[in-house]
């Protein structure tokens, strides 16, 4: 019996049998002689997504909510693990620690541009790339709302919106201290303390993280793990302060700094172990290798936030003002030729090549809104925002003679692209919402933000591009309560997101802003005394001038460019039931089918063609990294087994369809099947977990290049973490 085989019956044996201790409890896991079955209702969630708290079951859009008690039950402890309990959206680890692509709905991040989610950390929106990976500690609650959320969040939610809400001060001294352990040699601990300074006036929230690992990753060539993470820590303080009844004043301040593995890409080839001459070809994106370059890559960085809120009660509502700053750099140092000198010839002629980039990126917003109170037929709010922004980046390829990373200051420069951005964007929005009866209510949100951009070359005095971009975005909701338990609603939205330059001197030199219509029906049911909700949307999007990235590394350049339109039609399904007390089973199934439907850029068709893709078959295929579905699905069982102690359960099964890397479609990622299982004990203020994620120990890349939309002559695969387990400790207070 094979490894593989034994592990797939292991853990096939392991779920059966978790299976079947849930379809034949034992006794003292029964429920109790005539307790009610509302007794059994599955926890009641809200949401803020829409600037006031409300149900999530009364929201009228396509949302998941996780719960600090998901956060804890799931051992979620990045914004990558919570990715995996949201249907349509999907997580791709790449290149440098920070980087990331996130889709949401067929709708990509790219590299050095605008994210097309919005992503509010405490009501203070991330407006960089860079800002989206990071450690989840002393987190309430996140909230992913899908769609366009143009007329609230304006630029940048042209996917929807990620609204993650750390723990607030409290009135009572609480403190919490997590502790693990993980193969790889990995180890985590994070810690929070909360309390007054001054009773009911004063409060204060302190907590940190800590995270180390040597990685699990090998590169065949130099013998040694290259996904490790020296060191990266992050510290967060939070002041409350209410000096009046009406008036609250909430502080925010929070450091994060890390040096970490970078850009471990692997030459894809038909050999194992990575050791042949590359394959001049593409349609190899299963065909997982070990990275085997020579020269190990680095990202080192750090950030640094500082946030200020005040909240005014009015006769009529609430004011608020919440002020935002970041700064943001990061560097890198890494191979280029992703190579060593025992492979043939043939990257690159034989050369071996570095890379790297230094980011020093600060941004500064205000907003101001007042939102009414809910206790009323019509509700509204309204409100201005403002973003200034500065980012510096340098990117250079050298001829890379020993492997050190000091050449890329003083080595032979092949390339050196050096760029200062500045812009300044400014947004109005509002939006209505009135009960025509108490069945039916509509609401109707508009923004309008425009966003002026400029660029310098660093390496020309003089040379300067400017360009300004603007977008009206409408918002209009009807639902309708068909019966208490359940909401209909149909929506039209837009997203808009900005356009820009590419670095200066490439090929294409700039992108155009790309605006989304999307149409969307939904219902959001409860049922069986709340122990059971389905939750369903369809959706049909209209994306116009639709942002996709691509490398052309013959001349360092990322770019980015625009397909002239985009069809995207889907579903979204969630749905959880709690048949008993002890079992909670949940899931979620999402559905995106894109389709190219003009190319329509004369110069990107003729730069693709030059570098050998068949453009003619363009037209008809799905967008970049559209991944076709995803499903994930779990259950999870507790059982108390006296007042001061409790065992749970949990098992995870994540399913991801055919991804589709690039427009030309050729290179296909097959289906991605991940399971997980957890187990802990503990009572109300510890508890000791075992865990494990992708058990199957399923070898694919989280990433993928091809040759012709890399400029290299091959395919780049960026692997993604293999099986991981670990140890858990928890105490509270």
């Amino acid at each position: 019996m094979t490894n593989t085989s034994f592990r797939h019956r292991w853990l096939w044996g392991a779920l059966y049998g978790l299976a079947g201790l849930v379809a034949s409890p034992p006794a003292w896991a029964q429920a109790e002689e005539g307790t009610s079955t509302s007794t059994h209702a599955i926890e009641e969630l809200t949401i803020t997504a829409n600037l006031r708290q409300q149900r999530l079951q009364d929201f009228a859009a396509p949302a998941v909510v996780i719960s600090s008690q998901d956060i804890q039950d799931a051992g979620i402890r990045t914004t990558e693990d919570f990715v995996a309990l949201v249907p349509n959206l999907t997580f791709d680890d790449t290149f440098t620690y920070l980087n990331s692509f996130v889709v949401l709905r067929g709708v990509t991040q790219i590299n050095n541009a605008d994210p097309p989610v919005a992503v509010i950390v405490d009501g203070v929106p991330q407006n960089n790339q860079k800002q989206l990976k990071q450690s989840l500690f002393d987190i309430q609650q996140v909230e992913v709302v899908k769609g366009p959320q143009g007329s609230l969040y304006g630029r940048n939610a042209i996917g929807g919106a990620i609204n993650i809400r750390t723990r607030q001060p409290t009135n009572e001294f609480e403190g919490v201290l997590q502790l693990g352990l993980e193969n790889g040699l990995g180890y985590r601990a994070q810690a929070g303390l909360s309390g007054p300074i001054v009773k009911d006036l004063v409060l204060f929230r302190v907590s940190g993280s800590f995270y180390r690992t040597d990685g699990l990753i090998e590169n065949t060539f130099l013998g040694a793990n290259v996904d490790t993470v020296d060191y990266d820590y992050a510290v967060r303080g939070k002041l409350s302060i209410r000096p009046l009844d009406i008036l609250t004043v909430d502080l925010r301040a929070s450091y994060n700094e890390f040096d970490a593995g970078s850009s471990y890409d692997t030459v894809v080839n038909n050999e194992p172990n990575g050791a042949a001459v590359p394959v001049f070809r593409t349609g190899m994106a299963n065909d997982v290798f070990a990275p085997t370059s020579d020269f190990r890559g680095f990202t080192t960085g750090r950030v640094a936030d500082l946030s200020g809120k005040v909240d005014l009660e009015l006769p009529f509502g609430v004011a608020t003002y919440i002020l935002g700053f970041t700064d943001l750099q990061e560097q890198y140092r890494a191979d280029l030729d992703f190579s060593n000198p025992t492979m043939p010839s043939g990257i690159f002629g034989g050369l071996s090549l570095g890379q790297g980039q230094n980011l020093d990126l600060t941004l500064f917003s205000h907003e101001l809104r007042v939102v009414s109170h809910d206790d009323q037929r019509l509700r509204w709010h309204a409100g201005a925002y403002l973003l200034a922004t500065e980012r510096d980046l340098q990117t250079r390829a050298f001829l890379d003679m020993d492997n050190s990373p000091e050449q890329f200051e003083s080595g032979m420069i092949l390339a050196d692209l050096n760029e200062e951005n500045s812009n300044f964007a400014w947004a109005f929005f509002g939006q209505l919402e009135f009960d025509i009866s108490d069945a039916l209510t509509v609401q109707v949100g508009a923004r309008f933000d425009r966003d002026e951009r400029e660029q310098v070359n660093a390496n020309a005095e003089g040379v300067v591009r400017t360009s300004d971009f603007e977008a009206f975005q409408p918002k209009v909701t009807l639902s309708y309560r068909v019966i208490p338990e359940i909401l209909s609603y149909a929506t039209y939205s837009t997203g808009f997101r900005s356009g820009g330059f590419n670095a200066p001197g490439v090929v294409l030199e700039s992108f155009d802003d790309e605006y989304l219509n999307n149409f969307e029906l939904g219902v959001k049911t409860q049922f069986l005394d709340g122990r059971a909700t389905v939750n369903l949307a369809g959706f049909f999007s209209q994306s116009r001038d639709f942002q996709f990235f691509f490398v052309d590394a013959t001349t360092g350049s990322q770019i980015i460019s625009n397909l002239e339109e985009v069809h995207i039609w889907g579903a979204d399904l969630d749905l959880s039931f709690r048949p008993l007390r002890q079992l909670v089973l949940f899931g979620g199934f999402g559905l995106t089918d894109s389709n190219i439907q003009a190319l329509g850029n004369d110069e990107l068709e003729s730069f693709l063609s030059a570098s050998g893709v068949d453009t003619s078959g363009i037209e008809g295929n799905r967008s970049p990294r559209t991944t076709e579905f995803t499903l994930n699905t779990g259950a999870q069982v507790r059982f108390d087994l006296s007042s001061w102690l409790s065992l749970m359960f949990r098992a995870t099964y994540e399913l991801q369809g055919n991804k589709y890397w690039q427009i030309d479609n050729l290179d296909v990622r097959d289906p991605v099947h991940l399971i997980g299982l957890r187990a802990s004990v503990g009572g109300e203020s510890w508890s000791v977990a075992v865990w494990g994620r992708n058990l199957l120990d399923e070898a694919y890349y989280a990433d993928f290049n091809p040759a012709e939309f890399a400029g290299t002559g091959f395919d780049l695969g960026f692997q993604a973490r293999p099986l991981s387990f670990g140890l858990d400790l928890r105490g509270q207070f």
